[in-house]
């Protein structure tokens, strides 16, 4: 009897196997699913279906759930592009979705696939089986091409998982796709883009050193009750050391001693000093990605200034 469920479960796993073989899916990952971007876009494009839908009554709350059967996507093809086909109000049946999926894709692919640079990611399956990758894909293209005025939030990105299943086996990749572009502020160039310290240290050495004099200035006036002077800017943020006391003289509180060298006599000292500052720093949401701890020990001047400047440009008001 044993050996008869012991078999019967073996064939069942063979049935299972058999019907996913072949297929690939997209699963978005769990972190994007909550990134605010996404919910942003999802919100966007809600409230522009039911804006756009609002004279036929018919109100959407959910992308996944509301337009795998083609009712939603016939409307919008309708009162979007001025198409009106022949086919039944409300597809009850798996078949009949889908074969009313199959004309609307196929007149909004007519059209969509003219714009430039659209790509079809979208299919009859995929919006049927209420992927929702494939949707968003879909619904953006369509505020594109029917209504490019409507701002959707800009840089939308999902993290998936690609999944194929074969005979082999299963094959995963994490991969990254994009939703929606940059802004038009996003495309300045990139001598507009450019880090302010960048700019200033291409200008004339007078100007540099007039900065470079208001700098030390608001780091002496802030470090002078420590008894604390820099005269030489270049130098004397190396080690780390003047620099946590400043940032804790700024932010109001006390870095332990233990938990940095007070008088480090190495690079390696050095370095996990300017280490723990910009760790600070980033948690402060100063966050300087373009500065490594070895420039500032390295005595890179730029990198120092960038440091420096961010703290003057947050606290030079206070």
């Amino acid at each position: 009897m044993e050996a008869d469920i012991f078999d019967s479960h073996k064939a069942e796993e063979a049935v299972d196997f058999e019907f996913f073989q072949g297929e690939k899916r997209k699963i978005i990952q769990p972190a994007s699913l909550k990134d605010p971007k996404l919910e942003k876009l999802k919100e966007t494009l809600v409230e522009w279906i039911n804006t756009t839908l609002k004279p036929e009554h018919i109100v959407v709350q959910s992308l996944e759930e509301d337009l795998y059967d083609g009712l939603v996507l016939h409307h919008l093809l309708s009162r979007l592009a001025g198409v009106h086909l022949t086919i039944e109000e409300i597809a009850l049946t798996r078949k009949a979705q889908i074969r009313k999926l199959e004309m609307i894709l196929e007149e909004l692919n007519m059209r969509l696939s003219s714009r430039e640079g659209c790509q079809i990611k979208w299919n009859v399956t995929l919006i049927h089986n209420k992927d929702l990758l494939a949707t968003l894909h879909l619904l953006v293209a369509m505020v594109r091409s029917f209504q490019p005025e409507l701002d959707l939030p800009p840089n939308v990105k999902v993290e998936f998982v690609d999944v194929e299943v074969s005979r082999s086996g299963i094959k995963s990749d994490v991969q990254m796709e994009v939703l929606t572009e940059g802004s038009k502020a996003d495309s300045q160039s990139s001598t507009e883009r450019e880090d302010p310290i960048e700019q200033l240290l291409k200008l004339e050495p007078y100007k540099v050193n007039t900065v470079k004099k208001a700098i030390l200035h608001f780091v002496n006036q802030n470090m002078a009750t420590l008894g604390v002077h820099v005269a030489d800017m270049d130098k004397q943020f190396a080690d780390g050391v003047i620099l946590l006391l400043l940032i804790g003289q700024l932010e109001g509180f006390f870095v332990p001693l233990f938990d940095f060298n007070l008088t480090p006599v190495n690079d390696s000292e050095m370095l996990h000093n300017v280490t723990l500052a910009l760790d600070l720093l980033n948690e402060l949401d100063l966050q300087l990605t373009s500065v490594a701890p070895q420039d500032i020990v390295s005595r890179d001047i730029t990198a120092t200034l960038k440091v420096l400047y961010a703290l003057f440009k947050k606290h030079k008001m206070k």
